[in-house]
């Protein structure tokens, strides 16, 4: 994209919105990951969740993303936008009323959608797992945790022993910072922060090579998040996972990601390096979410708020999503919606905009 054509948006910001999304910004530095295998290709999915007495509503639409061995992808927006559903549908766990109408969802170059479900459970947690949202919730609150995780390994190994099943229970819990001989206790009996452990133990159970983390730090107290996050950034070097992080936090994607995925109302509005993301957002909501992030180098700044909220699944803009709510909307966004436009290197990014 020409020079010219690349400043149009940020030409556009508004004054009131904070300048912080415009500065260069370091970020961490991240390894170069161009050049390692592709483990998961989604290409183009969409999801609908079907209901007898209402048309089929559109939670996720062409949306596709790559993830690299030992890459950690982060997945952000706001509640509603899809991010979950995106999740549950590669590992085909959605709610009965949901179904994958479209797209490709390839592991190791094969579409997982193709399978059939005994095929899919020998892929679950063996090649891909997920640490769900909301442990309290994720565990069964009458078993003990160290049930709880050899029942994933008894599962995808029938021919393990009991007394490898125990130590690879025990091996577990240490990798994660439990002490072993908390095994036999329920998870009341932890505190919200080593629950979120043991799920995270538990996804590792069958050494996958890719870990879902649906928003870890889930009702967790700041320091407790700052720890989950530290741990799950040591485990993906240690292990060498590649990790999808689903999170509002966008100070969490700028530490442990190498790549983000914006989404909005089901959608993809913006995927690309976490640096390009950070420091050249082209989309508006982009911008945004990051005018509306704490700036701490200036903490005089006023944080942007976005008006509204997300669309409804069953009412849907008939232009592009974000509209109803944009700063730099015009009449074209309210009728047409924009394509996914490719900008410079592997940055894409759907707005009209970005046309002018």
């Amino acid at each position: 994209m020409q020079q010219g054509e690349g400043s149009t948006l940020n030409e556009k910001i508004p004054p009131g919105m904070s300048t912080a999304t415009r500065q260069e910004k370091p970020i961490k530095a991240h390894p170069d990951l161009s050049r390692a295998p592709v483990l998961i290709e989604a290409r183009d999915v969409s999801v609908d969740f079907v209901g007898d007495d209402h048309p089929p509503a559109r939670a996720v639409e062409g949306v596709s993303f790559t993830l690299r061995e030992g890459e950690m992808l982060g997945i952000v927006g706001e509640s509603g936008c899809g991010k979950t559903t995106l999740m549950l549908s590669l590992l085909r766990l959605l709610p009965a009323a949901g179904r994958i109408v479209s797209g490709q969802i390839n592991f190791l170059g094969r579409d997982l959608l193709d399978l059939s479900e005994r095929e899919m459970e020998s892929v679950r947690w063996k090649n891909i797992s997920m640490i769900f949202q909301g442990a309290m919730n994720a565990l069964n609150p009458v078993r003990s945790i160290g049930d709880q995780i050899s029942e994933a390994i008894l599962c995808h190994d029938r021919y393990v022993s009991r007394s490898q099943v125990d130590d690879r229970v025990g091996e577990l819990l240490e990798m994660v910072g439990i002490s072993a001989s908390r095994r036999d206790q329920y998870p009341h009996q932890y505190s919200g922060g080593m629950r979120q452990r043991a799920m995270i133990a538990m996804a590792l159970a069958c050494s996958p090579q890719v870990v879902i983390a649906d928003e870890p730090t889930t009702a967790l107290d700041v320091m407790v998040q700052a720890q989950i996050l530290e741990l799950l950034d040591q485990l993906r070097h240690r292990l060498g996972l590649a990790v999808i992080l689903v999170t509002h936090d966008l100070g969490v994607v700028a530490e442990v990601c190498d790549s983000v995925l914006v989404m909005y109302g089901g959608v993809t509005a913006e995927y690309a390096d976490v640096d390009t993301i950070f420091n050249h957002p082209r989309h508006p909501y982009t911008q945004q979410l990051l005018a509306a992030f704490p700036d701490l180098s200036n903490p005089q700044s006023r944080l942007i708020s976005i008006p509204g909220y997300p669309p409804r699944l069953d009412d849907l803009p008939p232009g592009c999503r974000f509209a109803p709510r944009c700063n730099q909307v015009f009449e074209r966004c309210h009728h047409e919606r924009p394509a996914l436009h490719r900008l410079e290197g592997n940055h894409l990014a759907s707005c009209h905009l970005l046309e002018r």
